[in-house]
């Protein structure tokens, strides 16, 4: 296990704003506020989504697509940087209508309603190639 202290500087809560993309709007306030590592959790409801499911043999995602509302039960995630840029690593779990759940990473959603609850860390994260799992994984320089 790699590991590594980090220390909470400053916290934020926000709005959503409706028709904008999710995770976009958490990667605007990480730029907006110079935060280049964090965790965030989230809640409210989509128009619509696309989630992403990492194939472990074939280490690639594949993803699919809801062309619906959903409500957004429960939302978390981490910010780092990845390729120089912010980067917001979001789960979801979402619902239908009749309660029936979905749940992955969180690649896309417009936003119908939206808040999240974000902790910016001193120390920045950074992602880099895994050779093992084929993913973009937190750098430890400790």
């Amino acid at each position: 296990m790699e590991y590594t202290a980090v220390d909470s500087t400053r916290e934020y809560l926000a709005r959503l704003e409706t028709g904008a993309d999710w995770r976009g709007e958490i990667e605007a306030l990480a730029r907006t506020e110079e935060i280049e590592a964090g965790w965030f959790n989230a809640m409210g409801a989509v128009q619509d989504a696309e989630i992403w499911f990492y194939d472990q043999d074939e280490q690639e995602y594949g993803s699919v697509t809801f062309d619906e509302p959903l409500e957004v039960a429960a939302c978390v995630g981490n910010v780092s940087t990845l390729d120089d840029d912010v980067f917001a690593h979001t789960h979801a779990v979402l619902s239908r209508r009749d309660g029936e759940t979905l749940a992955g990473h969180l690649e896309s959603a417009t936003v119908f309603a939206g808040e999240v609850h974000l902790r910016a860390f001193a120390e920045p994260l950074v992602r880099q190639p895994d050779d093992r799992t084929g993913l973009d994984l937190w750098l430890n320089e400790s």
